[in-house]
């Protein structure tokens, strides 16, 4: 039977004299989509199984911002950033990590300039330094040995933000063979997805920006496409299903990976 997690708030933690080590900023896509749900349950168990201190806003958070800011609409970005930056502020919020390159992004980057400055962390970088100290130990579950994973770099984290070393360390405590894509790191190339483009209809040409992203994928024979970021993992899961090969190339994010191999899922 899996192990029941109950995930306080901030406000449960505050009423009770105590406040959160880390506030776990889940994001629209982790709290709305079934899939990214998915994703969700496995930081969380991350969380908890590495004994970290954290909460979640729960019904107090909302949407970044960063959608109406990419989408060009400061005024709607500015006022949804400073409702987030009231509440943070108000429970003195130090430290944040997100599943969500593109919250991670605006949260680091942008909101300092309103009043919001924050320590903030992408969850591949959080599970990376577990892994270093210790606190996660990659102790069985699920083999992985003989199996290629290869990484599709967010551009919100990679370009954007030049994280790329922490989700390849992060992965390379799998007993699996990480293979690089022709086009990785600074010159990956974007799912799709990103500067809000998931919530409008695709721009004019040739091909779906995913079905070419998902092309380099396959060219180096992957059994796992491995994401850090639940946009991205919509974009590459539909690449796969566009080539027919959902039956032999996973689409899974580093946590849920991370999170098997810790033996901390369910089978």
């Amino acid at each position: 039977m899996a192990e029941h997690i109950t995930v306080p708030t901030v406000a449960q933690l505050v009423s009770a004299g105590e406040v959160p080590e880390i506030l776990f900023w889940v994001g629209c896509s982790g709290s709305f989509d079934d899939r990214a749900k998915k994703i969700t349950k496995a930081i969380v168990r991350i969380l908890h199984h590495a004994g970290v201190k954290y909460a979640v806003l729960g019904a107090e958070e909302t949407c970044t911002g960063d959608p109406a800011k990419r989408a060009g609409n400061e005024f709607l970005f500015q006022m949804q950033a400073m409702q987030n930056i009231m509440v943070l502020n108000g429970y003195e919020i130090k430290k944040i990590v997100t599943g969500c390159p593109h919250c991670f992004n605006i949260l680091k980057n942008e909101y300092p300039e309103l009043g919001g400055n924050y320590e903030v962390m992408h969850h591949t970088q959080l599970i990376n330094d577990l892994i270093k100290e210790g606190k996660l130990a990659i102790k069985g579950g699920e083999s992985f040995k003989g199996r290629r994973i290869t990484f599709h770099d967010p551009c919100y984290l990679g370009r954007a933000n030049d994280v790329y070393e922490a989700p390849r360390e992060a992965l390379q405590a799998l007993d699996a063979e990480l293979v690089e894509m022709r086009r990785c790191k600074q010159k990956g190339l974007c799912c799709g997805a990103g500067g809000a483009q998931m919530f409008k209809e695709a721009e004019p040409g040739n091909k779906e920006v995913n079905v070419e992203r998902t092309e380099d994928a396959l060219e180096v024979k992957p059994n796992v496409i491995a994401t850090g970021c639940p946009f991205c993992n919509t974009m590459m899961t539909d690449g796969v299903k566009n080539f027919e090969k959902e039956d032999s190339v996973e689409v899974k994010d580093v946590a849920e990976l991370i999170a098997e191999a810790a033996d901390l899922l369910p089978s």
